[in-house]
């Protein structure tokens, strides 16, 4: 029988890959922007002024991101939580590490000077957000952090639009990336640390006893 919690968890790998690996094939053949793009785009250019989409883009600026890291970080250390801490530390870094060196080039969707596909801010923000809501057992908390990071995504978008940075695309596969390996990346852990266990554990299980001693 599959727990509920496997069968979340791999419904939402598999639609977030799959939309991180669709949205590519919309591509024109340049790498432009696609019809969706220009779409959002001509009315953020026409209504976001240059002050106003440099405040929209803050949230996911690579300070900010960081302070939310070391924030959730905490959140753990103070419970004790010491493997989770160090799992919120590393498997959002891991995730921006893969986008940068594998997922970018893969996709190889220039702007500017730079690859844009999947949004390295995005994927950096999400990621951290995603990775403290699998760890977190606190319903409330997972809601809310997940409620503020999916608002928050809206400005970010708006921000990055009108400042030139990524077209809409870019930062809906950004946030699709991101949750695939920040989901991946934390059930690997979980697993690797139940197997650690279960070995550690199996040394001692299969000690024999000691011998009785003979009687007198």
């Amino acid at each position: 029988m599959i727990h509920p919690g496997q069968a979340l968890r791999t419904t939402v790998l598999a639609a977030c890959a799959s939309v991180t690996a669709l949205i590519p094939l919309t591509f024109p053949a340049d790498d432009g922007a696609t019809d969706i793009d220009r779409a959002i785009a001509e009315p953020v250019q026409r209504s976001v002024s240059p002050e106003w989409g440099s405040i929209l883009v803050s949230p996911s600026n690579s300070a900010t991101v960081l302070i939310g890291l070391l924030g959730f970080c905490c959140w753990f250390l103070v419970r004790r939580q010491w493997w989770r801490a160090a799992t919120m530390l590393v498997v959002p870094e891991v995730a921006v590490t893969i986008n940068t060196w594998l997922l970018k080039p893969l996709w190889d969707r220039q702007l500017h000077d730079y690859l844009a596909y999947p949004s390295g801010h995005t994927v950096h923000l999400v990621a951290v957000a995603t990775t403290f809501a699998c760890l977190v057992t606190s319903a409330r908390a997972r809601l809310v952090v997940v409620a503020l990071t999916a608002l928050a995504l809206v400005p970010v978008t708006l921000g990055m639009i009108e400042r030139g940075y990524h077209h809409a695309t870019d930062v809906l596969g950004g946030a699709a990336a991101a949750v695939t390996l920040a989901v991946a990346g934390v059930w690997a852990v979980s697993c690797g640390r139940k197997r650690w266990r279960r070995a550690a554990s199996r040394p001692a299980a299969s000690t024999p006893a000691p011998p009785s001693p003979p009687p007198a």
